[in-house]
């Protein structure tokens, strides 16, 4: 079941999900601003000023059992606020919501571009739209420009929005107490931890 505009409000207001701004350095976000980003069935988080991106000419490939090569060498470029990031098309760049989400045990957050700038080309996210319940952090996006020309982001523009889908019960194991939560309380985009899995681990 997806909550409707009524039931984020009323899970704002308890408290029960909250919405923070991520840099303490900024204005919190108003209440009233906050319900203005609001739909019938989602509400809109903003894009953050931070962007990483993977510097290709240092290595030939991403290699999970090589960790240096996922984000090690990662470069980092923040945007003033006013100006823009130019998406370059075919590019991939990791992004962050200015705001930062603590998600219940009960729910699930379903993270989904908008369509105004779907239209233009730009994707938010590959495939790592699902924020688990026991979340808390900002969102990294995964950011793709589809189109042949390049697209302007602007730090504070409405980059995505959230549907909340309610859980059949409360998780047991929710992401907070997962043993392998690569991502809680991230602030930053975060480059993929994929060599930290189990699997990729070295074993002695």
């Amino acid at each position: 079941m997806i909550l409707s505009d009524r039931d984020i409000r009323k899970a704002l207001e308890s408290g029960r999900v909250k919405i923070e701004t991520a840099d303490q350095l900024r204005a919190q976000v108003s209440a009233e601003e906050l319900f203005t980003h609001i739909h019938a069935s989602s509400m809109d988080l903003r894009l953050g000023n931070t962007f990483k991106l993977y510097e290709h000419s240092k290595f030939a490939v991403l290699d999970p059992k090589r960790p240096e090569t996922l984000g090690g060498l990662m470069r980092t470029i923040i945007i003033p606020d006013g100006e823009a990031y130019l998406v370059q098309p075919g590019e991939f760049v990791l992004g962050v919501t200015q705001e930062k989400i603590t998600v219940p045990d009960d729910l699930v957050v379903r993270v989904e571009g908008r369509s105004s700038l779907g239209r233009l080309g730009i994707i938010v996210h590959s495939t790592a739209g699902f924020v688990d319940p026991g979340f808390i952090g900002t969102i990294t996006l995964e950011i793709s420009n589809l189109n042949r020309m390049p697209v302007a982001l602007y730090p504070g523009m409405r980059i995505c929005q959230l549907a909340f889908e309610m859980m059949s019960s409360p998780a047991e194991m929710p992401y907070n107490m997962k043993p392998f939560s690569k991502y809680q309380n991230q602030v930053l985009p975060e480059e993929s931890r994929l060599a930290s899995d189990p699997e990729f681990m070295v074993k002695g």
